[in-house]
């Protein structure tokens, strides 16, 4: 209902509007749709509102560093005539909370202290609460024998949407990084780090908890909250099971050439992070369950009723070294992911098996955007720029824009699309909105 769409009306999409993002190089966040008003971060800093029917300016604000997740939108008090707010966070770990109306600033925190913290997951709205993850870049820099490896404990916060008061934190990791041992350099390294949160909370209103996926440890040993899904309790942040999808995945940027530098672990990991949302659905019938994507394109099922309990794991790739990056996307029978090294699976989420698979049209296409999905169509982007409409019974393509060109903007800069790598398209009002390159596209139907 909310999508506007369906299977029959989705070959007749049009291209609608463009909007070109200033001085950038790529539009980045993921857009938001909320009262006939998309949201949406860049590369440059700046959080846009922007018409969702014709694609014109209400205003825009600009965060101290980029903003690549996705905002979120909900009510908030105690800011005079603000009545909604868009809550999002920047690569500096800044949590920002602005006027939805105006683009006014009404608060900002940092709930991180680490100097390598960053937002890449978006905050999750509920109940007036949100549950903020935070990552690192301390993994691509920590190979460096300079760089004393490694502090950085990935987290969720819960903060008070209404002031941005912490409630309670959660690190990844219990244990707080401790001298080891020096390298030659005569740099201290310490341990343990990592498991950085990359993804969205997705919250569970009947267990009353939130879950989320964790990345790789940066130190070894591996810890056992690392490349795992976590679930915490929503009113106090304490940890209710950890289900854990990869061991021993200790990694760095930089230590996988034949010589190593000193800080890399002695058995470089694999890196097969968690790195999307979980997917929470209950199936026809009653069956509820947490469904997951790895780095390696192995994809499971937890049951959130019996803390964590596996339920089945598959391996959905056709070829070794691609995976679920960015998230897919599920009904309430199927699943459905694009694959970094190309193509899209679907899979019978009661039992776990690949049903089809649509390989990707060219050798070097990879599909590892965020997916989105309307009753009967799965919305699939590709690094070649072109966005896809498949058919969820059998994979069959329904329709296909090339994006990968100039465009003539409604701000009128120039502009030109590109790959879609990351953040996915969103179906809402009988449109659907992606960004490519560095402009957003809005589709409707003609």
């Amino acid at each position: 209902k909310g999508a506007g769409l369906t299977a029959d009306t989705v070959p007749r999409l049009k291209l609608k509007w463009a909007f070109g993002f200033p001085a950038s190089v790529s539009g980045f966040g993921q857009p938001t749709v909320a009262s006939g008003r998309i949201f949406v971060g860049s590369d440059n800093g700046y959080v846009y509102s922007l018409s969702a029917a014709t694609g014109c300016v209400y205003w825009s604000f600009q965060a101290k560093g980029w903003v690549r997740n996705a905002v979120s939108v909900g009510p908030i008090k105690g800011h005079g005539a603000a009545r909604y707010a868009v809550y999002f966070g920047d690569a500096k770990a800044n949590i920002y909370a602005v006027d939805a109306q105006n683009g006014k600033l009404l608060w900002t925190t940092r709930p991180e202290q680490h100097y390598t913290a960053r937002s890449t997951g978006s905050p999750t709205f509920y109940e007036g609460r949100l549950y903020v993850p935070i990552s690192s870049w301390e993994e691509f820099q920590a190979s460096t024998p300079e760089y004393p490896c490694c502090t950085f404990r990935g987290s969720v916060a819960a903060l008070d949407a209404n002031t941005g008061e912490q409630i309670w934190k959660t690190y990844t990791i219990a244990e707080e990084p401790k001298p080891t041992r020096k390298n030659s350099k005569g740099t201290q390294l310490y341990a343990p780090a990592g498991a950085s949160v990359w993804n969205a909370p997705t919250v569970d209103a009947h267990r009353h908890a939130i879950y989320f996926g964790t990345g790789d440890s940066e130190t070894e040993p591996a810890e056992k909250t690392s490349d795992a899904v976590m679930a915490l309790d929503l009113n106090t942040g304490k940890v209710l099971w950890v289900y854990q999808s990869q061991a021993d995945d200790a990694w760095l940027n930089g230590c996988t050439g034949a010589t190593k530098p000193e800080n890399c672990p002695n058995v470089v990991g694999p890196d097969w992070d968690i790195g999307s949302s979980p997917i929470l659905r209950t199936l026809p019938g009653g069956k509820r369950m947490v469904v997951a994507g790895t780095m390696n394109a192995v994809v499971f099922a937890l049951d959130p009723d019996r803390n964590g309990a596996l339920l089945w794991s598959s391996s959905i790739a056709d070829k070794p070294r691609t995976g679920v990056v960015w998230g897919g996307t599920a009904d309430e029978r199927y699943g459905y992911w694009g694959l970094s090294g190309g193509g899209v699976a679907a899979v019978q989420l009661a039992i776990g098996e690949r049903t089809w698979f649509v390989p990707a049209e060219g050798a070097r296409i990879g599909n590892a955007a965020a997916a989105a999905s309307i009753p009967g169509v799965a919305f699939i982007g590709g690094t070649d720029g072109k966005l896809r409409a498949l058919a969820t019974a059998d994979g069959h393509k329904l329709w296909e824009v090339d994006t990968e060109r100039e465009f003539e903007t409604v701000n009128k800069l120039a502009a030109k699309g590109g790959s879609i790598t990351a953040a996915g398209p969103v179906v809402a009002g009988g449109m659907v909105f992606v960004g490519s390159g560095y402009v957003l596209l809005a589709f409707g139907v003609q």
